[in-house]
């Protein structure tokens, strides 16, 4: 990209993929359509995602086209102090954003660096509520293009083996946090009085978490539950999964926003998940689904049992949640969103 016509660099300094890292990739193919914008850091993005290499970085002394400043979008500590950098240091003509997903009281360098941005976005009431500055609440969003009711379904030898079966399913890293283990203890007590009933489990499992992996292996099989109780690792395609499960589980024990609820709802399935993240100002309770307390199996298996026996409440829940993400919560809304905060900057 021609530097000049970048308004709005968004910096991604992590190599694995994360939470924030998907965030980018989402949003800035759609940001680009309409502003100049592109991320930086390490080369481990999709192609579809514009990007400027290291060596643009001397040429941030220099104004964009149309502007007066760029933006520099943080989203992560490390991010914020290379912008502090650039801007204070080294003097470029930028203005520093951070959004903030984080739902505890930040720590003390945190709270230094945030005191310095121009303008701090949280991504739901409930973090802003842990922030010292004035922010504002800009709400992710997701792909409806690309999560929805309809498409293709899970192939291959495991989509076959499934066909024809009731499946609620569990998305995500397969660790603690993410309380895959709490989704496990709820299946173990529900499945067995209901036979019609599958539980999978995708996400990938990461070396330091694979003793917390079997474990949980070992637990489903002492429950003589290894056929009923599936762990299928990464998948090539999560939105087919989506659109297969008939019901879907939410369960961290913590959480910075957490998208899959969404995601499931853009697909015609309703969910039940724990109150971790913005769960509760995602998922409308008794409507959509139902939020229970974190850490609670008990509670969990108690409110996926209704939806487990009455396929009517389902469907119900299935088409508000489905009017939900479409009215609240597309891409759209979080890129134009964001856009007002760049402009307020621009022209303050």
């Amino acid at each position: 990209m021609d530097i000049r016509d970048v308004e709005v660099i968004a910096p991604n300094f992590k190599r694995r993929l994360s939470g924030v890292t998907s965030t980018i990739v989402q949003l800035l193919p759609l940001q680009a359509r309409t502003l100049g914008i592109a991320t930086m850091g390490p080369d481990v993005l999709p192609p579809g995602v514009p990007r400027l290499a290291w060596s643009a970085l001397p040429k941030l002394w220099t104004r964009p086209r149309h502007r007066r400043h760029r933006i520099w979008h943080a989203r992560r500590n490390i991010e914020m102090i290379a912008g502090i950098v650039l801007r204070d240091i080294l003097r470029m003509p930028l203005k520093l954003v951070f959004t903030s997903a984080a739902q505890r009281h930040h720590k003390g360098p945190t709270r230094f660096l945030i005191r310095r941005m121009d303008a701090v976005i949280a991504t739901s009431a409930r973090s802003a509520a842990f922030l010292q500055v004035r922010s504002r609440i800009v709400m992710h969003g997701i792909d409806l293009d690309r999560f929805g009711p309809h498409g293709p379904l899970p192939e291959g030898p495991q989509g076959q083996a499934l066909e024809g079966r009731r499946i609620v399913g569990c998305s995500g890293r397969i660790r603690h946090q993410k309380g895959t283990d709490l989704f496990v203890e709820a299946m173990i007590a529900l499945l067995p009085a209901r036979p019609d009933w599958i539980a999978v489990i995708t996400g990938r499992t990461t070396a330091e978490h694979a003793a917390y992996e079997a474990s949980l292996r070992q637990r489903i099989a002492d429950a003589g539950l290894a056929d009923r109780i599936l762990l299928l690792g990464e998948v090539a395609d999560v939105t087919a999964w989506f659109r297969r499960f008939d019901l879907y589980v939410a369960p961290p024990r913590n959480e910075g926003f957490g998208l899959t609820p969404l995601e499931a709802m853009a697909s015609g399935t309703p969910v039940v998940a724990s109150d971790a993240g913005a769960f509760a100002e995602q998922i409308v309770e008794g409507v959509t689904g139902r939020v229970v307390p974190v850490g609670d199996a008990g509670a969990l298996a108690d409110a996926i049992a209704p939806y487990l026996d009455d396929a009517a409440l389902r469907q119900r829940a299935a088409e508000a949640g489905l009017l939900r993400v479409r009215d609240a919560f597309p891409l759209t809304r979080e890129a134009a969103e964001i856009r007002e905060v760049y402009e307020t900057l621009w022209s303050s």
